[in-house]
């Protein structure tokens, strides 16, 4: 009966879910989140390591951001975004994203962002903890990719202590910017 149970998983845009662990918990982005959505988009240390074309970059009106994440980028399974926040008060600390959703091959890239005030909290590490077991034990996704710019260390090692495997360095991709990006390539499939 195994196979009646993998059949019986959802697909990955069936739902916004809501997942926690100790410290954190993942769940929709609200308007309540507009500050620091604004403090995420206007950060240049956070920018520097992030695609220019992630949707918060997108809107001039942080307030446009809420209604663009799950209007249109949910309905056409291209990402499906999640607040990450910490249990403790509640408050908004960045972003968990799942984007380039292969159905055919039950495959997912994942990535996720940060308010530099919560760097080096184990937040990231905790929030990719979760992202991967949810797509692993409630989806049918086999394949979870990511890529990282080589500078950034330390997302490099959040893959790392997440059983993610580097399958190619120092890999030119568009990132929107006037160079390609240079990046690490990673993934991590369902065993």
């Amino acid at each position: 009966m195994p196979e009646d149970r993998e059949n019986s998983k959802k697909k990955l845009f069936d739902e916004i879910p809501h997942l926690e662990s100790a410290h954190i918990e993942l769940g929709p982005i609200v308007d309540a989140d507009v500050d620091a959505i604004q403090e995420l988009t206007n950060s240049p240390s956070v920018r520097r390591y992030l695609p220019t074309f992630l949707f918060e970059m997108q809107c001039a009106d942080a307030r446009e951001t809420v209604q663009f994440v799950y209007g249109e980028l949910f309905a056409m399974k291209q990402s499906l975004i999640l607040a990450i926040r910490t249990k403790d008060d509640g408050s908004l600390c960045g972003f968990a994203e799942f984007y380039g959703l292969r159905d055919d091959g039950h495959k997912i890239s994942i990535g996720n962002r940060l308010l530099e005030r919560y760097w080096g909290q184990g937040i990231s590490t905790e929030t990719v903890l979760l992202m991967v077991d949810y797509l692993f034990t409630q989806t049918d996704i086999e394949l979870i990719t990511a890529s990282v710019m080589v500078e950034n260390a330390a997302s490099s090692r959040v893959l790392e202590k997440n059983g993610f495997t580097c399958t190619a360095r120092g890999v030119e991709e568009d990132w929107g910017f006037a160079v390609p990006a240079i990046v690490d390539k990673w993934v991590r499939q369902k065993t």
